[in-house]
């Protein structure tokens, strides 16, 4: 199945709730993985439970965490050990050495505008945690995944603090099932060329 493109035409940014939205996140991020088998995939979950608005990225960590993902999907960032402003820089090192130049994928919250609140992004490139609440932290991930939890504006400290849990929640749910179809489809790569 490719992926239908969605409202606006634009296949990066997909609704959590529209058709096919886990199948369209993992055709995209099976997209920008690596094609050697050996490269370990850091999943970068970036976020803290402290934050309702904040809390997407530990919440996928947390149901990565009880998937069946290939074995060379490793996860970091959970409700349990949260990768947050705080500790960012040390969870970057651990990655680092727990895993020989790993491709990671950060996964995190952001605001955004008011129509777009709902939406997944799946992209090539680094992110920037943070940005919303003006912190100044490194640029995380070969790609990444980011979910608009609520729309920006002043005070991003209060809207974080005031998002719908329903909405991450659901959110959280897509952005999991997606990372999970796409590791079935590496698996399936992986697989493939070993039969070869």
């Amino acid at each position: 199945m490719k992926i239908l493109p969605n409202r606006k035409g634009d296949r990066a940014n997909i609704y959590w709730n529209e058709s096919f939205s886990s199948r369209k996140i993992a055709e995209l991020l099976f997209s920008l993985l690596p094609k050697e088998s050996s490269v370990p995939i850091a999943l970068f979950c970036i976020g803290t439970d402290r934050s309702t608005g904040d809390s997407l990225g530990p919440l996928v960590g947390t149901h990565l965490l009880e998937k069946t993902l290939p074995e060379n999907f490793h996860v970091f960032g959970t409700l349990e050990d949260p990768v947050h402003a705080v500790n960012l820089k040390e969870k970057l090192e651990e990655v680092n050495r727990a895993l020989a130049q790993p491709f990671i994928i950060a996964v995190d919250a952001c605001l955004g505008r008011p129509e777009n609140v709902g939406t997944i992004s799946v992209k090539p490139g680094p992110l920037k945690p943070g940005a919303a609440m003006q912190k100044d932290l490194p640029f995380v991930g070969h790609s990444h995944i980011t979910g608009i939890v609520n729309a920006g504006g002043l005070m991003e400290f209060f809207i974080l603090q005031n998002t719908r849990l329903y909405l991450v929640m659901a959110l959280a749910k897509t952005i999991t099932e997606g990372v999970y179809q796409a590791g079935l489809l590496y698996q399936s790569r992986i697989e493939g060329r070993k039969a070869e």
